[in-house]
């Protein structure tokens, strides 16, 4: 199992340490519900240094972005983000990621730490153009420092203004001492804030100064779990659960970032998906009974009737109702659509409500 750059960091705060994607990660530091609260209320911190990161250049670095990805990378301009997903040959998704226009020709792929090796080997087989690929996730950390406190507590470790770092925008520049930190607005939350993209050997003093400038403003570390229930109150999906190697981004609601402009993996067939209609899709549904629905749970209709699985579930700290996503058939799939998520043999009525499910 790999450590990240912190992982003595948040043993010596009582981080509650368990295996996440290959990795010792902090899920918990002192309860989910409290964590979630400081995230959306004011400022909180994740070491998501797990994640990984890919540097494409070269003249033909774009083409190759356009081959693998379903999203249109042309559109971007240095200083932009797009997220993404890298489809298979199968009607399925590879991974899901965000595209980073570094320079006019260099990229830099932000992928799923599970997926590292698996993305790296699918890219690196379409790529015959020539375009120099460099794996440099185990020499990346990455903060996610979230909330709507975030801008103000954090201005004062950069030259940048930090306000005007627009969504899916990032900066290069100044950050807490160091030069050369990708500063980036694409957040995994839906409260605002950054994610810092830094080196392994600045990543300590880095998490130090940060939480020196965060003090006035409460800010706390944050553990994974609260990661969690923060992106599924927005409706964000997670590799493994909501998306895969067997749904396509249609069926998951990702037609908006499916563009048949152009010409990428499986193009052909996710077009004729597209025009003859998908039988599945992935919806969002609140419980309007008590329970909490699980990963794995079965959906039925009024009558009991099999129709789908819930692919993620959880109480909703900010709502305090029962909250999930799951893939239904698609007569099932229409907003306010009653449904029932099938919790140890009972059948909870629920229904099927438009996303995110947290509003601001």
């Amino acid at each position: 199992m790999k450590n990240t750059a912190l992982t003595h960091v948040h043993e010596s705060l009582g981080a509650k340490m368990l295996p996440f994607a290959g990795y010792n990660m902090p899920i918990l530091y002192e309860g989910v519900n409290a964590e979630h609260e400081t995230v959306r209320e004011g400022v909180g911190v994740f070491d998501v240094s797990h994640m990984g990161e890919f540097f494409l250049s070269g003249p033909n670095a774009l083409d190759l972005i356009q081959k693998v990805t379903s999203n249109d990378a042309s559109t971007l301009t240095v200083g932009r983000a797009q997220y993404s997903c890298l489809p298979n040959n199968d009607g399925g998704i590879v991974d899901d990621l965000i595209v980073y226009k570094i320079g006019e020709e260099e990229y830099m792929l932000v992928v799923n730490a599970s997926n590292i090796d698996k993305d790296w080997d699918w890219i690196s087989s379409h790529n015959d153009l020539g375009v120099k690929m460099e794996n440099r996730s185990d020499d990346y950390s990455l903060l996610a420092i979230q909330g709507p406190k975030a801008v103000e507590a954090m201005q004062s470790l950069s030259s940048i203004d930090l306000s005007s770092i627009a969504y899916y925008h990032f900066a290069v520049g100044d950050f807490a001492g160091f030069n050369d930190i990708i500063i980036s607005a694409t957040g995994y939350t839906g409260s605002g804030g950054f994610e810092i993209y830094c080196k392994n050997e600045q990543v300590e003093t880095l998490w130090n100064k940060v939480f020196e400038a965060g003090a006035p403003y409460g800010i706390k570390p944050i553990g994974l779990a609260a990661r969690d229930t923060l992106r599924l109150e927005m409706g964000f999906c997670l590799y493994g659960n909501d998306i895969n190697d067997t749904t396509s981004p249609l069926e998951a609601g990702l037609g908006w970032i499916t563009k048949f402009n152009k010409d990428f993996t499986n193009s052909e067939n996710l077009k004729k998906q597209k025009e003859t209609g998908v039988t599945r899709k992935l919806v969002g549904f609140e419980l309007t009974e008590r329970g909490v629905p699980r990963q794995d749970y079965d959906i039925v209709d009024k009558e009991g009737n099999l129709i789908g699985t819930v692919t993620s579930g959880t109480m909703a700290p900010s709502l305090n109702k029962g909250i999930g996503l799951g893939y239904v058939t698609t007569e099932n799939s229409a907003f306010d659509s009653e449904i029932f998520i099938r919790i140890r043999k009972n059948d909870i009525a629920a229904k099927v409500v438009k996303l995110p499910f947290y509003k601001k």
